[in-house]
């Protein structure tokens, strides 16, 4: 679906090329019979043919400005793969167009890790922007409160307050204890997301309360799971499972269960690309009308000596994966070359 931006620019820019396409008809008409060096192109076409180039610059330049903030949107969703202790997690988003209204978000809470998945209603620049302001609400309330039923109830308080039209938007956020491997949620909305168990069975997190943005003083519960070795934990947006084929199918559940069964045993990032890589294979020739966005956490598999070892290796801190590297400053290299 286009913006109102780029349907305004491409209705003008169809409106003088029809313009331009009368004039030289006209042109035509008038010039039967006249010398070669008579068929000089009228003042008016002149005009018409440099509005439309100025139109065409105009909406290269709007083009290159989408594209921007379609890279500052990627960042902000950063990182997309991340080593922590024994989990793996890996997210991605594939827009419809240009901006997203879908977004995820990794965030550092002390001893904890904050995990975020949402999804704005609508596409496009306004999608966009309230997405920037609604991370930036999440992150201040995560920080704020331990429990994430008490932190998305004040994103909704904070998102309802003082704005006649605040936007409608499905948001999961939970807090994953390295500790204890516990992982405590709140769903507002989104599609239940599914904890795949390494014995293939299936549980769904549907804890949680109403959409954000619908009311104020909404109430929210939030739920806990253990996530033991090899355990898989899948949150997305509903443009996963409502992805439609030419059949007018849609992907749902039971085929999302399957894609990731399929490659049990996968790393985070494997079963990421494999199943969005499935979602896109079921559509075929039919695009995607909704955004899909996918967000894998799994906890490594492994025996109590190699579990050991790479928490070692992993310090126990989040850390970037191969695509976000952390460099160690100065200072550290000083450091490590002292010892």
């Amino acid at each position: 679906m286009m913006t109102s931006t780029e349907r305004m620019q491409d209705i003008r820019q169809g409106a003088l090329g029809n313009r331009l396409g009368r004039e030289t008809k006209r042109e035509g008409n008038a010039s039967q019979g006249l010398p070669a060096a008579a068929k000089i192109p009228t003042e008016s076409m002149r005009s018409v043919k440099q509005e439309l180039d100025a139109v065409r610059r105009e909406q290269a330049k709007l083009q290159q400005a989408i594209y921007e903030a379609a890279q500052i949107q990627r960042k902000l969703c950063a990182p997309r793969e991340l080593a922590w202790g024994e989990f793996e997690i890996a997210g991605e988003i594939f827009p419809v167009r240009h901006l997203s209204g879908d977004f995820f978000k990794v965030l550092e809470l002390g001893s904890a890790l904050g995990l975020t998945v949402g999804d704005i209603a609508g596409k496009g620049l306004s999608a966009g922007i309230w997405q920037a302001h609604l991370m930036g609400l999440i992150r201040r309330s995560a920080r704020r409160h331990s429990d994430p039923a008490a932190a998305v109830a004040e994103v909704n308080a904070e998102l309802c307050q003082d704005q006649d039209e605040p936007p409608i938007a499905a948001l999961f956020f939970a807090r994953l204890d390295p500790q204890e491997n516990e992982l405590v949620y709140c769903n507002a909305g989104l599609p239940a997301p599914l904890l795949l168990r390494r014995n293939k069975t299936v549980e769904r997190l549907e804890k949680g309360g109403p959409m954000l943005g619908a009311l104020q003083k909404a109430a929210y519960d939030s739920g806990s799971v253990r996530l033991n070795p090899g355990d898989m934990l899948l949150a997305y947006s509903d443009g996963v499972t409502e992805c439609r084929n030419c059949e007018d199918e849609e992907f749902e559940m039971e085929r999302l269960s399957a894609a990731v069964n399929a490659v049990g045993g996968a790393s985070a990032n494997q079963v990421l690309f494999s199943t969005l890589g499935a979602v896109l294979d079921f559509a075929d020739a039919c695009p995607p009308e909704d955004d899909l966005t996918l967000l894998v956490i799994r906890r490594r598999e492994g025996t109590m000596i190699e579990r050991l070892r790479s928490h070692s290796k992993d310090l126990s801190a989040p850390h970037r994966g191969p695509t976000s590297v952390v460099r160690p400053t100065k200072a550290e290299r000083r450091g490590n070359h002292s010892k």
